[in-house]
C-alpha cells in the first residue's frame, strides 16, 4: 500500500525518499526484555570508532516472547534486503525455546539465545562461563562478580553496562570462550538449544559486528 503525504495523497514510489543504506548493515535486534540487551547492545554501538557508527546501524526494538518473530518480518518487510534481523533472549522459563528458535531460523531471522540467560555472556567478559542451571542463580553470581570488578552494582537497565563490562573484562576472551562452550556441546551431542547449558549464541552477533569493524580501511571507503 503507497505510504501518504502530509496533504493526505499517496506517495508515489519516486516520491519517497531514498533509502540510505548503511554501508556495514543495518542489525535488527528484537528481543523481549525490557532493558538489558537494549543496554548491551546500545552501548556496543556507542564504543564502536566514531567513523564505523554512521556505517552500521543496530536497532534494539523490546517486544513480547511470542512475538518476536512476527515483529521482525514487520519490520523487514519494506527494506528485507537492508536489515539483518535478530531476535535475542534467554531460555529462562520461555515456553518453546526450541520451537522458537527452529522457527525464527526457518524464516532467516538470526537467533542469539542464551541459556540460562544473557547474564551467562556477560559472565563470559570475566574469564568463565560456569556451570549454572537457573537463571537467577546466574543473575545473583554475575552480580557479585560485576560489583568485584567494576565497583559499583549491577543494574540490568544501566546505560553503561557494555562500556563497564568490556572495559573491566575481556571481550576477546569472552567470544573465545563462548565459541569453546558452543563447540563443546555439540561434540558432545548436545544440539538442542534448550539441553546446552551453559551456553549462548549472541557471541556470533558480536563476533561478526566485530569483524566489519576490523575490515581494511579499502573496504570502509
Amino acid at each position: 500500500m503507497a505510504r501518504k503525504d502530509r496533504t493526505g495523497n499517496r506517495k508515489t514510489r519516486e516520491q519517497r525518499q531514498p533509502l540510505k543504506i548503511p554501508e556495514l548493515g543495518y542489525y535488527l535486534v528484537v528481543t523481549d526484555t525490557e532493558a538489558t540487551e537494549r543496554c548491551y547492545f546500545q552501548g556496543l554501538h556507542k564504543e564502536l570508532p566514531k567513523d564505523i557508527q554512521n556505517k552500521l546501524v543496530i536497532k534494539v526494538v523490546e517486544t513480547k516472547t511470542r512475538v518476536m518473530i512476527d515483529k521482525c518480518l514487520e519490520m523487514t518487510a519494506y527494506d528485507a534486503q537492508y536489515r539483518m534481523p535478530w531476535i535475542v533472549f534467554d531460555r529462562d522459563e520461555v515456553k518453546d525455546f526450541d520451537e522458537i528458535i527452529k522457527e525464527a531460523e526457518a524464516l532467516g531471522i538470526n537467533v542469539g539465545w542464551s541459556n540460562p540467560c544473557f547474564e551467562i555472556w556477560m559472565y563470559s567478559y570475566y574469564g568463565a562461563m560456569p556451570a549454572i542451571m537457573e537463571s537467577w542463580v546466574c543473575c545473583d553470581e554475575f552480580e557479585k562478580i560485576f560489583q568485584r570488578k567494576t565497583g559499583q552494582k549491577y543494574s540490568k537497565s544501566d546505560a553503561g553496562l557494555y562500556e563497564k563490562i568490556s572495559r573491566t573484562g575481556d571481550e576477546e576472551k569472552a567470544l573465545q570462550i563462548a565459541r569453546q562452550k558452543y563447540g563443546q556441546c555439540v561434540r558432545e551431542g548436545k544440539t538442542i538449544p534448550s539441553k546446552m547449558c551453559p551456553c549462548t549464541t549472541v557471541y556470533q552477533l558480536v563476533e561478526e559486528i566485530k569483524k566489519k569493524v576490523n575490515l581494511p580501511n579499502k573496504y570502509l571507503l
